[in-house]
């Protein structure tokens, strides 16, 4: 599947500014960013692709039980992060490592979350409102919309306050589609007027499954049905992600109930590091989405608006840094203690969980007495 006539490009596969009668709504929010913002959004989808790579390396070292890539993904997420406001909260699936960052999480959580040293990984209070990674599909869905239920009751909608105003961005996959959890949340959104954005990014394949199996119809349209407004993007253009973003993020916190994006990506690796795309995907639908990569794409954008070779130079080697000091402390963590099963089950001592802590300990104690 490739663009349709709906979709809404700010910036052509070329890097050229498309400025037409469909693009005039959103030029605005565009022509409202500084400079800093837009290079930004070219340092974050280079740093966090090489800090991507990095981390695909080192599970195939055993250094991580599994490893989540969003190579190809960077520009939707990255337009759609910078979009939310710091009082905004963020539910992701578990492909968001650069939202992560945006917010102030330090990608290392994700390192050690899938080396098995965390439960969930990190404290939200603590990471800009980004909560955790949901591995069951479409779960975040319902979560987000239950958090968005509590933001319209505690009245932090609408209020005009851009400092107090609220939304909630729920992040997901085409897959996720195809789950209860997602639609039950568009049920209970559409009902209650969420001040929240459902933010599907397509990257075409349910592992496996390619879309067009999965749905017979754009999956925009979907949103329809559940009498929410939708909107279909070029996921691969930073610009429209940001701009539809905004736009959409600021009618759900003046409230006008949710929104509904579907941004048209591709997954350029693999679903999961125990996934061999080469199985299920063609060579030449490899090649058509690389052809509209998102980083070279916005890299020719700002070339053209004058940016200096300097700064990309900088950017690179930020990117290797960055992995560099990932590789680093990576193989200075240390292996779980097994009895970390056992913490933050619950939030009170449990008399369950105290005796199968007790169980564990003297069944590990048992090899000790056997190999003394």
């Amino acid at each position: 599947m490739s663009y349709t006539e709906a979709t809404v490009q700010l910036l052509s596969p070329q890097g050229s500014l498309v400025e037409s009668a469909a693009t005039e709504e959103y030029l605005p929010f565009i022509a409202e960013l500084d400079e800093s913002r837009l290079l930004d959004f070219h340092r974050q989808m280079v740093v966090i692709r090489r800090f991507d790579i990095e981390a695909g390396n080192l599970q195939r070292q055993g250094q991580l039980a599994l490893w989540i890539p969003s190579l190809g993904q960077e520009a939707a997420q990255v337009g759609s992060g910078y979009a939310a406001r710091p009082q905004d909260h963020i539910f992701p699936a578990y492909r968001e490592h650069v939202v992560g960052r945006i917010r102030g999480l330090d990608v290392m959580k994700i390192i050690e979350l899938l080396r098995g040293l965390s439960h969930g990984g990190w404290n939200p209070a603590e990471t800009g409102n980004f909560h955790l990674f949901t591995l069951v599909i479409g779960s975040q869905a319902l979560h987000a919309t239950g958090y968005a239920m509590g933001q319209r009751f505690d009245g932090v909608v609408g209020t005009g306050d851009p400092e107090v105003d609220q939304a909630t961005l729920v992040y997901f996959g085409d897959g996720a589609t195809s789950q209860g959890d997602v639609n039950e949340a568009l049920v209970f959104a559409a009902s209650y007027q969420t001040p929240q954005l459902f933010f599907l990014q397509n990257n075409h394949w349910a592992i496996s499954v390619p879309v067009e199996r999965q749905s017979r119809t754009p999956l925009y349209l979907r949103a329809a049905g559940f009498g929410v407004p939708s909107t279909q993007i070029d996921g691969n253009d930073v610009l429209a992600s940001y701009a539809v973003s905004r736009k959409n993020l600021d009618a759900a916190r003046a409230g006008e109930g949710p929104r509904f994006i579907e941004a048209l990506t591709y997954r350029m690796g693999a679903h999961t590091t125990s996934d061999d795309p080469t199985k299920y995907r063609e060579d030449e639908d490899v090649a058509y989405w690389s052809e509209r990569d998102p980083i070279s794409r916005y890299e020719r954008y700002l070339r053209a608006k004058g940016v200096g070779e300097e700064f990309f130079r900088d950017v690179a080697t930020e990117a290797e840094d960055l992995a560099s000091d990932i590789r680093r402390r990576t193989l200075e963590l240390g292996d779980p203690p097994a009895s970390n099963m056992f913490r933050s089950v619950y939030t009170d001592a449990h008399p369950l969980i105290a005796e199968q802590a007790a169980w564990f300990a003297a069944y590990e104690a048992g090899f000790e007495e056997a190999t003394s």
